[in-house]
């Protein structure tokens, strides 16, 4: 699984034809922003987790061995990954506007999943929606769509 992430990785990186983005690819994609923003403040709780999982399950209709094993190779995916623009640059190129906002409004569910939301996490937000060509307006609504979701 290793090798296919930093393959995986590395396809996006470089100036060659576009790989072939599978439906799993951009999946995996997704779910490093998630596990990015989780981590960007040092501290993966057992509330994010959870909640990242959910949200992978429901998200892509899968069952919940399976969004763990996606969490999983999200980590691995973000801890391999030299920058965000390996993972946006997919969303962006295959993905329509409002998939797109829906990726940046299951990133505030990650931001506000501990209760606590940290700078770096609204920060990563902040550029993630960037490049993913979400406009500030939507990204600071979103953010208080969530935001007044929370109990």
């Amino acid at each position: 699984m290793i090798d296919a992430i930093v393959k995986f990785v590395s396809e996006l990186s470089s100036d060659e034809e576009l790989p072939d983005f599978t439906p799993s690819r951009i999946q995996l994609a997704q779910a490093a922003l998630m596990y990015h923003v989780i981590a960007v403040d040092g501290v993966v709780t057992d509330e994010e987790r959870e909640r990242m999982s959910s949200l992978l399950a429901d998200q892509f209709g899968v069952n919940p061995g399976e969004a763990e094993q996606l969490l999983a190779d999200a980590q691995k995916a973000d801890g391999e990954a030299i920058d965000l623009y390996a993972f946006t640059s997919v969303l962006k190129r295959t993905l329509d506007e409002e998939q797109r906002i829906a990726i940046v409004e299951n990133l505030w569910e990650m931001v506000f999943a501990d209760g606590v939301v940290h700078e770096l996490e609204d920060n990563v937000v902040w550029r993630i929606a960037e490049l993913l060509a979400v406009s500030s307006r939507d990204r600071v609504t979103l953010k208080q769509r969530v935001r007044d979701r929370q109990p």
